[in-house]
């Protein structure tokens, strides 16, 4: 009986995410194809990647940049508008964008002396403008959670974490299940030697 339940318990690790991700994938298709107004299966969201590739290839382009330009400085004009676009804008170019912010892992002690640590991404090296030199902002994602937060730190407070940034990230978001990317190693970020503490004697 035991036997027969360690099985049953291994095909249910198994089968468990292949039957969802099989659903989310279906579900996506169904919807875009719905969008779209398309019977054939998977045809919507094969036409919707091509248009998005498409687009971004005009965005390139130099005739096509100044009209994107235009459209972008009306949205930013708009005092609702402006808040959700520059947000959703920011957000996704700091993770696929030119400007990428979500590929500097640390590991962060958030109590001096303390044993506690946190795994986050480095996002702003230099806080002078706030009047904080050596200190770091670095994001903090949530386990099982598109959410997360931001704290402000010294910069030794802060150790690199030297594995690749998706690896880190499924392993915040996984709650720590997946296998502990990389290795740690310093000092973690350059942020200049005009914003590093200085020793005092």
């Amino acid at each position: 009986m035991t036997r027969f339940l360690n099985y049953f318990l291994k095909g249910i690790v198994f089968l468990a995410p292949l039957a969802i991700t099989i659903y989310v994938c279906v579900q996506v298709f169904t919807t875009i194809d719905g969008w779209l107004r398309i019977s054939i299966p998977g045809v919507g969201f094969l036409v919707t990647v091509v248009l998005i590739t498409l687009f971004g290839f005009l965005a390139q382009s130099f005739l096509t940049r100044g009209v994107l330009s235009g459209v972008e400085s009306v949205l930013n004009r708009l005092p609702f508008v402006r808040l959700v676009y520059s947000s959703t804008r920011d957000l996704l170019d700091a993770f696929v964008g030119e400007k990428r912010r979500f590929d500097q892992p640390v590991l962060v002690t958030p109590y001096p002396g303390g044993v506690l640590r946190q795994i986050g991404f480095v996002t702003q090296e230099s806080l002078l403008g706030l009047g904080l030199p050596g200190h770091v902002t670095v994001y903090l994602p949530f386990s099982y959670s598109i959410a997360g937060m931001v704290v402000i730190v010294p910069t030794n407070a802060i150790t690199a974490v030297n594995a690749d940034s998706a690896e880190v990230l499924a392993f915040i978001v996984s709650g720590g299940v997946t296998t502990p990317p990389g290795s740690l190693t310093k000092p973690p970020v350059d942020v200049g030697d005009e914003s590093r503490p200085k020793n005092s004697n």
